[in-house]
């Protein structure tokens, strides 16, 4: 396919072929024509189009008129061969003149306005970027009235090359993407060789409390195993492995309940043990424990199941009478231990089946939920299955019970009251719900919320997007990817605001208009003032509470999984104007660090990646808003930067994009913002090259103006 004749090495595109590798590419491109052509040895518009994988056909057309050189309506192996030539092996002028080729439609020789904004629009479309007529109009004038040197209304080949040499890189991008889709094959290839990534001195030093702690327990397992084991070594291999299986069972099956001690957790977290042990790893902890007791649970099975055939050989009870009755009579309660070791395998096998990332992530989170919930018998099953496992069982399920308990006390001691609800773009719901007296939380907490209406007993965790110093109420940005948050989106879509009682509205716009406005509100069609009852259990940490212990942060956020910076950037202008000072002699500002002490960060990098335009749109208004906050500080007292990416986008070394990301630059430069977000921050395409992360800075805050405050 066109699509796969690309080369790793774009320096090679570049090179001087000899002529034996020439003679190689040559039979290298006749093979992959005949894949592309078929039968007749032509390749026609429809099989160039399907070859080439683009999304706007506007390109596949163009490059196809220029490919087919007499006109006939389909490509030859001598015209692709000649064409490939001139882009392999061609000058960069030979390449730019193909690219001015591509944008001259009527083959006048120049590139007129109309002839721009056709390209330009099919750019859009390419790179799934959809902006109004008028903003594609400006585009188009930018760009026109930036490469028409002249005035004459047409931009001619020099014009085009000289524009391009304004903008650093493009001229060798171009060189690179005119045959980044059609390079040949490396004859010679180097494949790097690099060591796996865990074997790597860096790997381990930024694991080294997990790997330790995966050291322990492996370490813990063999020594329970064999302890067990060696106990019945007079009763043969069979027994000695499902013993050893069962006492690491024990442990398993008790502590993976630690592990999912929200509160406790929590408590951790503040302490010096944070730095020790690997609490932001609890989840993947616990799912690896589940897998191993999944295992054991299989192993410890069969070497019962060969035990049992020993016995249904050697005496008269037959081998299912031993599998699913008492007659065994083995287990804490007499006899129990094989059907409730049967029900216990099924009934593990159903919750691990269930907690698969395919079930989570593919809107059945329900069916997860329910089935995780089989904790319960199964504790009770092997309570009387095995005759020890209470002992082991009394420390953790203690601990977890009394955790569920105050959890569930304290969430339905007060129901709370969902006050206002903003319908966000990318079907993202915005709940305002009003906040406790007692309730205290930190940047980038979760609470585990439920909505009776929506679903009586589901609980559900949400990350608060609000900020600690908002008192009133508390935010969270719920996006509907689920069965659970899709109801929830569709219930306040249908709500009718003539629902709400006249009293009850009235109410909510005198209490809006008290509060700080939002940087995430809409406008009042998106709106919804309610009174809806709801509980909150949290609020629980995470990694995010140690973030304002370090000089200079990197947050790097993905789609709706920004969420939690959200509370860490409203938070940050907050205490950045808390310890803001100004000299009343010569109103110099600085900031004094003793009115936050726990605060030491200085520099934010906030870097947010978008699969489309539309993911945008929920969070930009409250970026807008920090930036605003960043424009009337001094250019020494600016700690944040921002820095977007869009994903579908083409970058400039792509020639289906070259034109509009230089026309995206200059409207950008022209208007002070960028085209995509309305922010001052440019919306890069791509991603980020992370080769080129952001480096911490000295910060370099006068101190002297610190005396004349006092």
């Amino acid at each position: 396919m066109l699509g796969d004749l690309v080369q790793s090495d774009p320096a090679a595109c570049r090179g001087t072929m000899s002529a034996e590798e020439d003679a190689r590419w040559l039979c290298w491109v006749t093979r992959q024509f005949k894949t592309i052509a078929g039968e007749d040895r032509e390749i026609d518009l429809q099989e160039f189009k399907t070859a080439l994988r683009v999304k706007e056909p506007f390109f596949a057309e163009r490059f196809f008129a220029l490919f087919d050189s007499d006109g006939s309506g389909t490509i030859t192996l001598k015209e692709l061969q000649e064409a490939l030539t001139l882009l392999v092996h061609g000058s960069p002028t030979d390449k730019l003149r193909f690219l001015f080729q591509v944008y001259d439609v009527d083959g006048s020789g120049s590139i007129d306005a109309d002839e721009l904004r056709t390209v330009l629009r099919s750019c859009l479309r390419e790179s799934a970027i959809s902006l109004p007529d008028e903003r594609l109009d400006e585009l188009t004038r930018a760009l026109f009235e930036s490469a028409d040197r002249d005035g004459s209304g047409a931009i001619t080949f020099d014009e085009l090359r000289d524009e391009l040499q304004r903008f650093p890189g493009v001229m060798e991008n171009l060189t690179i993407s005119a045959a980044h889709w059609l390079r040949p094959p490396d004859a010679h290839p180097h494949p790097r060789l690099h060591r796996p990534r865990l074997l790597t001195r860096s790997y381990w030093h930024n694991h080294r409390s997990q790997l330790l702690c995966l050291a322990v327990y492996a370490g813990l397992h063999l020594l329970l195993f064999v302890l067990a084991a060696s106990a019945y070594w007079a009763h043969g291999a069979s027994i000695m492995v499902a013993k050893g299986c069962g006492q690491c069972l024990n442990f398993d099956c008790s502590f993976i309940a630690v592990l999912m001690l929200r509160r406790g957790l929590t408590w951790l977290r503040a302490t010096w043990l944070a730095q020790v042990l690997p609490l932001d790893q609890n989840v993947q902890f616990h799912q690896l424990m589940g897998y191993v007791v999944a295992g054991l649970s299989l192993v410890h099975t069969v070497a019962h199941v060969v035990n049992f055939a020993f016995r249904a050989d050697a005496g008269t009870i037959q081998f299912w009478e031993l599998l699913l009755t008492a007659r065994s009579g083995v287990g804490w309660v007499q006899g129990t231990a094989p059907p409730t070791g049967v029900a216990l395998l099924l009934l593990l096998l159903l919750m691990v089946t269930c907690s698969s990332a395919c079930v989570r992530r593919s809107g059945h989170f329900e069916v997860f939920y329910w089935t995780h919930l089989s904790y319960l018998p199964m504790w009770l099953l092997l309570i009387v299955h095995g005759p020890n496992f209470w002992k082991w069982l009394l420390v953790p399920g203690t601990m977890f019970l009394l955790e569920k308990t105050v959890g569930l006390v304290v969430s339905r001691m007060s129901a709370l009251c969902i006050e206002e609800v903003h319908l966000l773009p990318s079907k993202v719901t915005h709940l305002l719900i009003r906040r406790p007296p007692l309730f205290h939380y930190r940047p980038g907490d979760y609470v585990y919320l439920n909505i009776p209406t929506i679903a009586r007993y589901e609980w559900h965790p949400f990350t608060i997007s609000s900020a600690p110093e908002q008192r009133d109420t508390i935010g969270l940005h719920i996006r509907s990817q689920g069965q659970w948050t899709t109801r929830l989106y569709e219930s306040f879509k249908a709500l009718d605001l003539r629902g709400c009682g006249s009293k009850q509205l009235s109410s909510s716009l005198r209490m809006r208009s008290q509060k700080r406005p939002q940087a995430s509100e809409m406008s009042s069609e998106n709106s919804r003032f309610c009174n809806i009852k709801c509980y909150v259990d949290g609020p629980y940490g995470t990694p995010t509470r140690r973030i304002f212990a370090a000089e200079h942060a990197v947050l790097i956020g993905a789609g709706i999984g920004v969420t939690p910076f959200a509370s860490i950037l409203q938070s940050l202008v907050c205490r950045h104007q808390k310890r803001k000072r100004v000299c009343p002699s010569c109103q110099h500002t600085w900031m004094d660090s003793r009115q936050d002490e726990d605060m030491k960060l200085r520099k934010v990098d906030f870097i947010w990646v978008n699969r489309d335009q539309r993911a945008f749109e929920w969070f930009v208004s409250l970026l807008t808003r920090l930036e605003m906050d960043q424009a009337e500080e001094a250019q020494e007292g600016r700690f944040l930067e921002l820095h977007m990416y869009m994903t579908s986008a083409l970058g400039k070394n792509d020639m289906k994009a070259i034109g509009l990301q230089m026309a995206l630059d200059l409207l950008a430069r022209k208007e002070k913002k960028d085209c995509i977000t309305g922010l001052q921050t440019r919306t890069q395409p791509g991603r980020p090259d992370w080769s080129q992360n952001p480096k911490p800075e000295p910060f370099q805050g006068p101190v002297c103006h610190e005396a004349c405050w006092r």
